[in-house]
């Protein structure tokens, strides 16, 4: 089954393992090291993470590399990019309704 980005980015610690392996190339056990959970766990988020094409795994000898593939992001980037405006208008909003608030009660 293949997977798409969304789902790698829907649980946090795909979101953790995303980021650390987006500044360096990890180890399955040296990603495994980073978190208080399961191996098994570790390795279940990491194969999802495969299916979703956001890494892949480079075998050199017993050790299997993680290796981000940064370009697969681009798609929820790109959705996530158009609610920005949204969000920030009414953060905005939001701070001046505050502002008014305080103004009264001086």
């Amino acid at each position: 089954m293949r997977r798409d980005v969304f789902q790698a980015i829907a649980d946090p610690v795909r979101r953790d393992i995303i980021e650390l392996l987006a500044t360096e190339t990890l180890s399955v056990n040296e990603v495994a090291e980073k978190f208080e959970i399961s191996r098994p766990a570790i390795s279940k988020h990491l194969k999802i993470l495969n299916e979703c094409g956001i890494i892949d795994f480079n075998q050199i000898g017993r050790e299997r590399l993680c290796l981000i593939q940064p370009q697969k992001l681009i798609p929820a980037f790109l959705w996530i990019k158009q609610y920005n405006k949204l969000w920030e208008d009414r953060i905005d909003s939001f701070e001046n309704y505050i502002n008014e608030l305080q103004n009264k009660k001086s």
